[in-house]
């Protein structure tokens, strides 16, 4: 690949260009908001200028229910030789693409699993992509050379590619995607109408469950609009949950101990289904699940401690896969919890030990 337009520079947009320019492609931005395309650009993400030619992929980064419009408007001009989008939603933008007389043999559509609560081209990032999974959609229309288009595009960007149908694609993001960050969405509403001094008191847990609630609301709800019914069943599911949930917990509450037990069983029930379900989440792309256990170290308030942290557990080989820092309230310091590979753990807790650090 010579050369690519991203049209739309946003966070992903903005990313792709940025990766691209990283391997030495040249690239072209459009944007409908001009001074975002002139942030990308001085951000190393390319030119804003107009591309002399055909280029060898247009990359369309718009929201979905504008993917149709822009792709048939760039194939009008004869922008590029292939075609790709990054959309979240696959079928209904194939689907009215069609409609538009889009030529599909020249177009696949694409989902980076990748992205930020944050938007706009300053939250852009040349390695967003590294190791995530990267859908592809191609269809029985979609010639060899511009499902090759894309694939380079996704091995350049440090993804896995993985070729799924456009309504496939559409359930798995619905059920691993769009329905959790509604419901993230409905847990941070709570938090609205609590009183601040309860809401102060929130912990990691809570922001971890409401990071995605962060995200632009007026772009989510174009995400959903195209995928409504698949999200629509799913949270019909979490609603017959709810229902039990809600029923167990007053039961655990009532002054019968029959009841309570009752209540008790089913409450742990779903307590039980929801840890087998969270065990299922693969540990990268292309992984099966793993199980991963935390390691809880103290640290105070000194200069260049967490930098010492990570390198002892380096060393140690403990091969770290998630961390997340608890500060104390109202002073320096507080609990920094390490996820390893249940065979490490102890690697880990000896090396800590003989580093002379304090943990749980």
């Amino acid at each position: 690949m010579k050369d690519a337009l991203v049209v739309g520079t946003g966070v992903v947009g903005t990313s792709v260009g940025l990766a691209l320019r990283a391997h030495g492609v040249s690239v072209y931005l459009r944007d409908a908001d001009p001074a975002a395309a002139k942030i990308a650009s001085c951000l190393g993400a390319g030119t804003a200028a107009d591309p002399p030619g055909a280029v060898d992929l247009a990359v369309v980064a718009v929201p979905p229910a504008l993917v149709p419009g822009v792709l048939v408007r760039l194939q009008g001009e004869g922008a590029a030789r292939h075609y790709t989008d990054v959309a979240s939603v696959r079928a209904r933008p194939q689907q009215d693409a069609a409609a538009l007389a889009c030529d599909s043999a020249r177009y696949v559509g694409g989902h980076p699993m990748a992205g930020s609560e944050r938007s706009g081209p300053l939250a852009a990032r040349a390695d967003l992509f590294d190791s995530c999974n990267w859908v592809l959609t191609p269809t029985a229309d979609t010639r060899t050379d511009t499902l090759n288009a894309a694939l380079e595009l996704v091995a350049i960007c440090g993804a896995v590619p993985v070729l799924m149908e456009a309504d496939a694609h559409d359930r798995a993001v619905g059920l691993v995607s769009h329905a959790p960050h509604l419901m993230a969405s409905l847990v941070a509403a709570l938090l609205e109408r609590g009183e601040e001094r309860m809401v102060s008191l929130a912990g990691p847990g809570v922001r971890d469950l409401t990071r995605t609630a962060a995200g632009d609301p007026d772009l989510w709800v174009d995400v959903l609009g195209a995928n409504a019914l698949v999200v629509a069943d799913l949270l019909e599911e979490l609603s017959e949950g709810l229902e039990d949930a809600v029923a167990g917990l007053r039961a655990m509450g009532a002054a019968d101990e029959d009841k309570r037990s009752s209540g008790a069983r089913v409450v742990g029930d779903l307590l039980r289904r929801g840890r087998a379900g969270r065990a299922r989440i693969p540990a990268g792309p292309g992984a099966g699940p793993e199980r991963y256990e935390e390691v809880t170290v103290v640290i105070g308030g000194r200069p260049g401690e967490l930098a010492r942290l990570f390198t002892d557990a380096s060393r140690a080989g403990a091969d770290v896969e998630d961390v997340r820092l608890e500060h104390a309230a109202g002073r320096p310091g507080g609990l920094v919890r390490l996820s390893v590979p249940r065979d490490r753990r102890e690697v880990l807790v000896t090396a800590l030990h003989n580093g002379g650090w304090r943990h749980r």
